[in-house]
């Protein structure tokens, strides 16, 4: 039996609230810690130096990588290691067909694959049905939007939130999302043709809707490639299918910039959250709520949702932390999708992200993020600041 979690018991307000509400955002219709790597170029032109070069260690001809040549996911020429991400932005590539066409990366389990220490494992929770957030979706959840990405298997899509650079006050580039939607892990590299789209389909709008849609139905704010990406060395080395070890420390930070233009991605949506990498115990915290872009059935991954629950703990195994578990109905393409909590303050603040849920919809989990995805935020914030 599902249920529904009623905002009022949030005090009459909608989660979050702040700093939502209070957003001006311009839509324009025109429009371990990872090593150092040069991941992007200028649109339309040739490879930076750097780029070209990692490209031609790994074999691979830099001239043709925009012509195609980044469909070859041969092993020897999958780039893997954190300072070899490159992301070189294909002017065009994500048009509105190809984002709707984009499917799911789902990290699912099986109910008996949880084991460990049962000490930190709680009781599953009662599924809560997600609910399609209000439109436009600038007003309501401006700092959440869409990550597609090409992988072996196609073209795929996951979900992801804009978050504040202490290095760059009120200009941040930065995109909070899941390992698994930026690298395959212990089995495989860095995905490829990356790219945030902000408020995805602003309007809500249905499939027959969107048919024949122009780009700015689609993408209101445009396509932010990445540019540079940090994962955890934990994901690297343990990341799997379904979560596996490496799902505790599931989570990435992306620096990315317009396709077209130069405004920086917190100005054009007009906000971005904190990240609180000292949340507290779980029993200290009454409500989580997650937010993203539902994408296996039943959902088609057009309209954004969102569930608010009390968070549970979820152990993996006796060798990795807890991760936060909240009841939910959202499927595959959540993933990567910011988790928010009210702060001190009462300003909601990004405590995890979607990582893993079990195969049959009714709950899902992400890491706590402690002083390793902290490392991993601070090696990104410097690497751009002041820039």
């Amino acid at each position: 039996m599902t249920r529904s979690w009623q905002f009022r018991k949030f005090q009459g307000e909608r989660f979050p609230c702040d700093p939502y509400v209070h957003c001006s955002p311009r839509p324009d219709a025109t429009g371990k810690p990872a090593a150092d790597s040069a991941g992007g170029q200028d649109a339309g032109g040739s490879l930076p130096d750097g780029l070209a070069e990692t490209l031609k260690k790994h074999g691979v001809d830099p001239e043709k990588w925009k012509n195609g040549e980044w469909k070859n996911w041969d092993r020897d020429k999958w780039l893997r290691e954190a300072k070899d991400f490159v992301n070189p932005v294909i002017e065009g590539l994500w048009k509105p067909d190809r984002m709707k066409s984009a499917k799911d990366p789902a990290k699912t389990m099986a109910a008996g694959d949880v084991s460990g220490d049962q000490g930190v494992t709680d009781p599953e929770p009662a599924p809560v049905r997600a609910e399609p957030e209000k439109t436009p979706y600038h007003n309501y959840a401006a700092p959440v939007g869409k990550v597609f990405f090409d992988s072996p298997e196609g073209s795929m899509v996951c979900s992801g939130t804009v978050v504040k650079d202490p290095g760059n006050p009120g200009r941040s580039n930065l995109v909070w999302t899941a390992g698994h939607c930026v690298h395959a892990g212990s089995k495989g590299g860095w995905y490829r043709n990356i790219v945030f789209v902000p408020a995805y389909n602003d309007k809500g709008r249905s499939a027959s809707a969107l048919k024949n849609a122009q780009p700015q139905e689609t993408a209101p704010y445009g396509a932010y490639w990445a540019d540079w990406a940090t994962t955890s060395g934990e994901w690297l080395a343990d990341g799997g299918p379904t979560g596996g070890e490496g799902a505790p420390y599931d989570y990435a930070v992306l620096h990315v910039k317009p396709e077209k233009g130069t405004k920086s991605l917190e100005e054009t949506v007009g906000n971005a959250l904190a990240v609180d990498f000292d949340a507290p115990e779980v029993s200290q915290i009454g409500a989580m709520g997650a937010w993203g872009y539902p994408a296996a059935p039943p959902y088609d991954g057009l309209i954004m949702h969102k569930c608010v629950d009390r968070p549970g703990r979820l152990s993996i195994g006796p060798s990795t932390p807890a991760m936060y578990r909240i009841g939910c109905t959202m499927t595959g393409g959540s993933s990567g999708g910011g988790w928010f909590r009210k702060g001190s303050d009462g300003k909601s603040v990004l405590v995890s992200n979607t990582s893993i849920g079990p195969v049959a919809s009714g709950w899902l989990a992400g890491p706590h993020l402690g002083p390793g995805a902290q490392d991993v935020f601070t090696t990104m914030s410097e690497k751009f600041a002041g820039h």
